[in-house]
């Protein structure tokens, strides 16, 4: 890989740790300020968002509660392709609920500007189990945990 590849790649991978250890400051950091982020529309989280401000019912409000400890946060992040501006990397979305766990992989497509993320988008492999997950926690929360 050629010096921006390898400096894209490194940041991306250290979004991914502050993001695994819910570091806000160090995640936004790492952002451009009109950074946008597209999410598959068939998810409770799905759509286009932009800015830095967490969104209420976005992926991290939704993941937040099902992933209790450090293993369901670990995405096991690795890059994949590298070319300019733009990284692909492999990751895993996993999550916990009582009677329910979840790991799929994703792959999302990831461009610079200036050394720093202005677009994500995700790629699942499989939506269906994501949201039938999701759901499933819902109604589980709803009940009580």
């Amino acid at each position: 890989m050629l010096g921006k590849e390898q400096e894209n790649s490194k940041t991306i991978l250290a979004i991914f740790r502050a993001i695994e250890e819910r570091n806000d400051g160090q995640f936004r950091s790492l952002l451009q300020p009109d950074f946008e982020i597209h999410w598959p529309l068939s998810l409770p989280y799905g759509g286009t968002f932009r800015g830095l401000e967490p969104q209420p019912h976005g992926w991290s409000a939704t993941w937040g509660p099902l992933q209790p400890t450090q293993a369901e946060r670990k995405m096991d992040a690795q890059v994949v392709a590298a070319h300019d501006d733009d990284v692909v990397v492999l990751w895993h979305q996993r999550g916990r609920t009582k009677g329910d766990i979840l790991d799929e992989e994703v792959i999302g497509l990831y461009h610079f500007r200036q050394g720093k993320l202005a677009r994500a988008q995700m790629f699942y492999f499989d939506t269906a189990p994501v949201a039938k997950f999701l759901e499933g926690a819902k109604h589980t929360s709803e009940g009580g945990l």
